[in-house]
């Protein structure tokens, strides 16, 4: 397959959502988040992955409308977040975060965590969005199989996504190979592993061999492993070279080289340990 900016993987349902795109955690600053959302838009990024916690829905929209990009051109991922969460509250929400994008529909709707007591509940109220057409994808985020198991056994429409954290040193293939089993599709969240990868030699050997920047080379290795990907940044030059990895291809040895890396290091919390915090 070959890879662009503008490649696709197609949902269970038919929908194409894009390999590639923004994620926009961490932006609290109103100006620099439109801002670098404008530049990433501008950039070609087909995708931007926001979130009710993340405090920037509104910016989303802003740069949204002020990109001169049709909307429908663009691919807008938002989440449920914990305390918003069970069948009502998460309707209400999402009513909220339609007001806030200043969108009438939404591409896909996630549930952020899966909280213990609400999360089936919660995903039983995407699926009446997604019935009711106000959004064209549903699924889940930091969602582990035996949540997933849950999930299946009840929906009517299973997930489309799992968003999870997943780089070189938490490659997450247990859980990976179950939802390319039931044909749900995974998004890398924390893909540099929060800038944890930039000194290993592994990676630095690959990128030397390619002319490219340690972070290229990992989102390559996100795009060649059938993931879809949103590395975060607000600097227009680094939101410019996370872009730039469609002029090169990783062997399969590298590929594996990089695979070899894994350590079950998280940057974040483990899905099982979140009703904790």
């Amino acid at each position: 397959m070959e890879l662009t900016i503008n490649s696709t993987k197609t949902l269970h349902n038919g929908v194409e959502m894009p390999r590639f795109g923004l994620g926009v955690f961490k932006m609290t600053d109103k100006e620099v988040a439109v801002q670098a959302m404008l530049a990433a838009i501008k950039e070609g990024y087909p995708a931007i992955d926001t979130a009710a916690i993340y405090d920037n829905e509104r910016e989303v929209g802003e740069a949204v409308r002020a990109s001169g990009v049709k909307r429908e051109d663009l691919f807008i991922t938002s989440k449920v977040w914990n305390t918003d969460q069970g069948y009502d509250n998460t309707l209400r929400a999402f009513e909220a975060t339609l007001e806030r994008l200043g969108f009438d529909y939404l591409d896909l709707y996630l549930t952020h965590w899966a909280m213990p007591d609400t999360y089936e509940e919660t995903y039983r109220a995407l699926q009446r969005l997604y019935d009711e057409k106000l959004v064209r994808a549903i699924g889940v985020s930091n969602h582990h199989q035996h949540h997933l198991e849950k999930i299946l056994a009840t929906a009517h429409t299973k997930p489309m996504v799992n968003q999870i954290e997943l780089h070189p040193q938490l490659t997450q293939e247990p859980l990976r190979k179950f939802c390319a089993e039931q044909d749900i599709a995974v998004t890398s969240w924390s893909p540099l592993a929060r800038a944890r990868l930039m000194e290993d030699p592994v990676l630095a050997k690959i990128g030397e061999a390619h002319g490219k920047t340690i972070a290229q080379v990992v989102i390559r290795w996100h795009l060649q492993s059938d993931l879809i990907v949103i590395p975060k940044s607000v600097t227009p030059s680094r939101i410019a070279e996370n872009a730039d990895v469609y002029d090169f291809t990783l062997s399969q040895e590298e590929m594996k080289q990089i695979d070899g890396l894994n350590q079950d290091w998280r940057t974040g919390t483990d899905p099982d340990k979140i009703h904790l915090r």
